[in-house]
């Protein structure tokens, strides 16, 4: 079991499961890996998951998408994705349209000034700098390999989650 993860949670009895000392592992990492990005985002006022709402649209391109798509390409769980929108759109950057077909059906799209801020953000290029940090003295082989291994993860959850009646 990680010793490293017993010394930063000031644990002096090891955990009951391996499987705990796992998910425990990724939480802590998770948060500290987040916390470079959380200060990136502050000046602009955005959180990870406002952020990647914009980079969903962005993507999207004059499209759009429905509600219920952006819930469904976001990295967590979100679980009021329409209040999340409406604070976007308060700011200007998201514009709503319903359907001229179907009138239930509301497409969101990112304004000129999402654009400019995710352009002005360059969190591509400050994101990547700001997580550099955290992979000194791994390899690239140690790299994709907790890529597969997290992919891993992710495949047996949704198909245990798919499985459930």
């Amino acid at each position: 079991m990680s010793d490293g993860l017993l010394r930063d949670l000031k644990q002096t009895k090891p955990f009951a499961h391996e499987r705990i000392a796992v998910l425990l592992s990724l939480l802590r990492t998770g948060d500290l890996m987040s916390r470079p990005l959380e200060e990136l985002l502050r000046p602009a006022e955005l959180s990870h998951t406002t952020y990647n709402v914009l980079r969903i649209l962005r993507g999207a391109g004059a499209t759009g998408l429905p509600c219920r798509e952006i819930g469904a390409r976001l990295v967590t769980r979100e679980p009021d994705v329409t209040r999340l929108l409406d604070r976007l759109e308060r700011r200007g950057l998201l514009t709503r349209s319903r359907d001229a077909v179907d009138r239930r059906v509301v497409t969101i799209r990112i304004s000129d000034a999402g654009m400019t801020l995710l352009d002005d953000l360059d969190m591509d290029r400050r994101g990547y700098d700001a997580l550099a940090p955290f992979f000194v003295g791994l390899t690239q082989a140690d790299i994709t390999t907790l890529l597969r291994l997290l992919d891993r993860l992710r495949e047996v959850e949704e198909s245990a989650t798919r499985n459930v009646p």
